[in-house]
């Protein structure tokens, strides 16, 4: 599902139109409520229209239970993944708590120093990408078809 005309600034001005957002856990309702995936299941359906599939329910926990990489997984089947070190704006970044852990939260950079994201107990925000989140940088993907 390729977007001839899709370029890293629409995305960037896409999250950032969810800026404000409050946090809902599984919503993806720009202006309403969302959680990190629905930050980038929103930006998906502003920039590239339907999306390619609807996640299953889940548990603040979820990841936790099973141990493996579920959402990495799925951007595999939807993104192209980058090298971590390469990201730029536009791109979907997929962060691990710990080294121990799965990888379970997304965020979308704004530039190669910031990101905007939505977690727990706030509102979708842009905030820099600090060392703590550059140490927990599992994976970098791109949306299909970025110029």
């Amino acid at each position: 599902m390729d977007s001839p005309g899709l370029t890293r600034g629409a995305i960037v001005a896409e999250a950032r139109s969810w800026i404000g957002t409050r946090y809902r856990h599984q919503a993806s309702c720009k202006g309403v409520g969302c959680d990190c995936l629905g930050l980038v299941r929103g930006v998906w359906r502003g920039c590239l229209g339907d999306e390619p599939e609807q996640p299953p329910a889940y548990a603040p926990d979820w990841a936790e239970a099973g141990g493996e990489d579920t959402l990495a997984a799925a951007a595999l089947r939807h993104l192209t993944p980058i090298a971590r070190e390469k990201f730029a704006a536009g791109d979907v970044l997929l962060f691990r708590w710990r080294d121990d852990c799965v990888a379970k939260h997304l965020a979308i950079a704004s530039s190669a120093h910031a990101m905007i994201h939505a977690h727990d107990g706030a509102a979708v925000c842009e905030v820099a990408i600090a060392p703590w989140w550059r140490r927990r940088l599992a994976f970098a993907f791109s949306f299909p078809g970025v110029m």
